[in-house]
C-alpha cells in the first residue's frame, strides 16, 4: 500500500502518523515538524542518524532532517546519509524561515558574557553578531540548538546560549537579544524521509546523485546536457567527496520535473548511462516559500 494511502487509513482509524525529528523538543526541526504535519505524533531523536535509523526500522513513519541553510549551504551529514547510508526517499520539504536568540539565564550586560553556547550551524548563522557585540566570549558547540540552552544553565554565570523563543518559553530562559542571525532572510530547507517518495502532483522536484568513474573532457556538461536538452529547469547542484578516493566527488542536482514523467524519465535514463554509480533520492512537491 503506498504510504501516503496507509498514513490516511490509519488516521481514520484513530492513529496519529509518527514523525522523528532531531531533538529535544524546542529545536527548528521540532518547529519543522510541526510546520510539516501538525496532527502527527512527533518523536525526538538525538541525532540526526538516529532519526534516520528510527526510520529505516519503522519505528517512525516519516523522518524529518534539515538538509541545507540558506546562509551556511548544505548540511553535510545529511546529505552524506542520503547519498551513502540509507534507501529512504525524500517525500516532502520544508522551508523554515529561522530567527535566532541570545539567551541568558537572567538579565546579564554583553560585556559579561564569556561563552556562547549552540549547535555549529546556530553558531555559524550568527558569526557577524558574535565578533561585533560579544568579540570576548568564546562559542562552544553543543549538540543542539535546545540542550545549548542546557549547557548554559550547568555552566552558570557569563554563559550564554543561541537558540529558538520556543526554547527560552520550554526551558525559561530570558531572551537577551532577537534576531541575531546575520542574514534577515535566513531559511533552513528540511527534508522528509520515508521508504517511498511522493507521486507526481504536477508541482515537482527531483534529488539525484551521481559519480564518473573517470575523469574525461566535457563529462560532467555532457549529463547536465541531457536535463537542459529536454528544456528541465535545473534548480541547485553540488558535490561532495565519493569517499572512496582522492579527487573523486559525488554531484548531486535538484531539477524540476518528476522521475516519472516522461521526459524526467527519459534524461535521467540517459545521464545513468553515463555515470558509474546513479541513485535518485526521491520526487517530491516542492514547497512554496513562507513569509518569515
Amino acid at each position: 500500500m503506498d504510504l501516503t494511502r496507509r498514513i490516511r487509513t490509519e488516521q481514520a482509524k484513530g492513529k496519529r502518523a509518527r514523525v522523528g525529528y532531531l531533538g529535544p523538543p524546542g529545536t527548528f526541526s521540532e518547529q519543522a515538524a510541526m510546520r510539516y504535519n501538525r496532527m502527527a505524533r512527533h518523536v525526538a531523536f538525538g541525532d540526526i542518524a538516529g532519526v534516520v535509523r528510527a526510520a529505516e526500522a519503522g519505528e517512525v513513519d516519516e523522518a524529518i532532517v534539515p538538509l541545507e541553510n540558506s546562509t551556511e549551504g548544505a548540511v553535510t551529514l545529511t546529505t552524506d546519509l542520503l547519498v551513502h547510508q540509507t534507501d529512504l526517499r525524500i517525500r516532502h520539504e520544508v522551508i523554515l524561515p529561522i530567527q535566532h536568540c541570545l539567551l541568558t539565564e537572567g538579565v546579564v550586560g554583553l560585556d559579561e558574557v564569556r561563552v556562547v553556547y549552540s549547535h555549529p550551524q546556530a553558531l555559524a548563522q550568527c558569526r557577524k553578531y558574535l565578533a561585533r557585540h560579544l568579540p570576548q566570549a568564546e562559542p562552544v558547540a553543543s549538540l543542539s540548538t535546545v540542550r545549548a540552552v542546557q549547557d548554559m544553565k550547568i555552566d552558570g554565570p557569563g554563559a550564554a546560549a543561541i537558540s529558538s523563543w520556543r526554547a527560552a518559553e520550554i526551558l525559561g530562559a530570558f531572551v537577551c537579544a532577537t534576531p541575531i542571525e546575520d542574514s534577515p532572510g535566513n531559511r533552513t530547507r528540511f527534508v522528509v524521509l520515508a521508504p517511498e517518495d511522493h507521486r507526481s502532483t504536477g508541482r515537482d522536484k527531483t534529488s539525484i546523485c551521481f559519480d564518473f568513474s573517470a575523469d574525461g573532457p566535457g563529462t560532467l556538461y555532457l549529463s547536465l546536457g541531457e536535463l537542459a536538452n529536454r528544456r528541465i529547469n535545473m534548480l541547485k547542484i553540488e558535490s561532495r567527496p565519493a569517499k572512496s578516493s582522492l579527487g573523486r566527488y559525488i554531484f548531486l542536482i535538484d531539477f524540476e520535473g518528476h522521475r516519472t514523467d516522461p521526459v524526467v524519465a527519459e534524461a535521467l535514463a540517459c545521464i545513468r548511462k553515463r555515470a558509474s554509480s546513479f541513485k535518485i533520492l526521491g520526487s517530491y512537491p516542492r514547497a512554496s516559500e513562507p513569509a518569515r
